[in-house]
């Protein structure tokens, strides 16, 4: 979006107004808890920050806005809420979610939201008709398939505004079946190994800009705090790493979707990128955006009809011999190619690609991703216990089985017997235990 300049401190009061409700809403249920009343419901939370609030001298200035900006900015906190809620309750898979926090005008995303309630509209001259804000000049980067049910404003650290809207897109995007599948083995120097032998070279977008970058950043330390020559040079280092970003994610697009079209089936492996974070390779790992990569994967996997899939990360792909199914000796990161004892001579990445691709075959091919091995379930009680005559018994009894000196013999349950006897709930247990 290209707003001029009246429709750009038009766009900032919206900005703020929602920012100053968001606040208002947390900061109401926060002494709430901390009187220890009850929590504030949602239909009364919106009365008292917005439609009481606008008949106060010091928020009288709530009716300069839309109202529906107002609103949605409560059902963003509302929402917060839920996920936190529903974190700490473990109904939300993925990591935990911390509770809501004040919005700050610093904060490098400033977003709005307007719905059909708003009446904004297209125009037929390409323009977005806003409430209260005129009609901006939007660059489009793709016709929208139907009217859209929402549009979210945007306003990035560079600040380049944006418009980002909700549609009803159509359900088939089938594409046509193919019979390859690929795995796929990601790295830092090679981003993409696949399967076939194709080795994707990283294309290191941090480290090619990492000279600019420097420039901008000690200009910027020689600023003065609150002038507004630092306010530019910041504006300059925003647009240098969104530059960055922008490079990376329409690269990973690119080789994403060629991926999808050409295999039926993608698999990788499930690396863990924030312990890999922690690491000397840290730059050189966020630089690669993994995440990322897989996250368009397997969303386009979703959307065109192919199977995705990832490996576990503790599979020793890379140790294990595509041929024999050996399972060598860690080997150093310098080691790229290494021969097995039966022959076969590897290539570290190609092979790790070829373990990935196996591994995942064999896991999705029951009922096409349906999980083979049983999940882990904790051992009964009474089970878990070591006991001390199932190592020393050698009478053959019906029982566990075990092997001592090569031999394979039975073990009476000496224990389970005792228990049994004694009525013991929950398992025997020795004296003093």
């Amino acid at each position: 979006m290209y707003p001029t300049p009246g429709q750009q401190v038009e766009l900032g009061k919206a900005f703020g107004c929602a920012r100053v409700v968001f606040n208002d809403g947390l900061r109401l249920r926060l002494r709430a808890r901390e009187a220890g009343g009850q929590y504030i419901s949602d239909g009364d939370l919106s009365k008292r920050v917005v439609t009481l609030a606008k008949g106060t001298p010091e928020r009288a200035w709530l009716g300069e806005v839309s109202a529906v900006v107002l609103q949605q900015a409560l059902v963003d906190l509302n929402t917060a809420y839920r996920n936190f809620f529903a974190s700490v309750a473990g109904k939300r898979r993925g990591r935990k979610v911390a509770p809501p926090r004040f919005r700050s005008r610093k904060d490098n995303r400033q977003a709005i939201r307007f719905t059909k309630n708003s009446r904004f509209r297209v125009l037929g001259n390409g323009r977005l008709r806003l409430p209260k804000i005129g009609d901006v000049e939007v660059r489009w980067s793709r016709p929208l398939p139907s009217d859209p049910t929402s549009v979210s404003i945007i306003k990035d650290a560079a600040g380049r505004y944006f418009a980002s809207f909700v549609v009803q897109t159509a359900g088939d995007e089938t594409l046509t079946p193919v019979e390859a599948e690929v795995g796929i083995d990601l790295g830092l120097t090679h981003f993409a190994v696949m399967s076939d032998g194709t080795k994707v070279t990283a294309p290191k977008f941090l480290r090619r800009a990492a000279r600019k970058l420097k420039r901008l950043q000690q200009a910027l330390s020689r600023k003065q705090n609150g002038s507004a020559n630092r306010r530019k040079a910041v504006v300059k280092v925003a647009r240098a790493h969104a530059r960055v970003a922008d490079a990376r994610r329409d690269w990973q697009h690119k080789l994403s979707t060629a991926i999808i079209r050409e295999n039926q089936a993608v698999y990788v492996e499930d690396l863990c990128v924030a312990g890999l974070g922690r690491t000397r390779l840290a730059r050189s790992v966020y630089d690669a955006g993994w995440s990322s990569f897989t996250a368009m994967l397997e969303y386009k996997a979703a959307r065109y009809g192919r199977t995705f899939a990832r490996v576990d990360r503790f599979f020793p792909s890379t140790r294990r011999c595509s041929v024999c199914g050996r399972v060598n000796e860690k080997m150093a990161l310098n080691v790229r190619a290494w021969d097995c004892l039966c022959g076969a001579a590897h290539d570290r990445d190609v092979n790790a690609a070829l373990n990935v691709l196996a591994a995942g075959q064999a896991d999705n091919g029951n009922d096409r991703g349906a999980q083979v091995r049983p999940a882990r379930v904790p051992a009964p009680r009474g089970e878990a216990e070591t006991h001390p005559d199932a190592a020393c018994s050698t009478r053959s009894v019906e029982g566990i089985s075990v092997l001592e000196d090569g031999e394979d013999v039975k073990v009476r349950a000496v224990n389970r017997q005792r228990h049994v006897a004694r009525g013991v709930p929950g398992g025997y247990r020795e004296p003093g235990r």
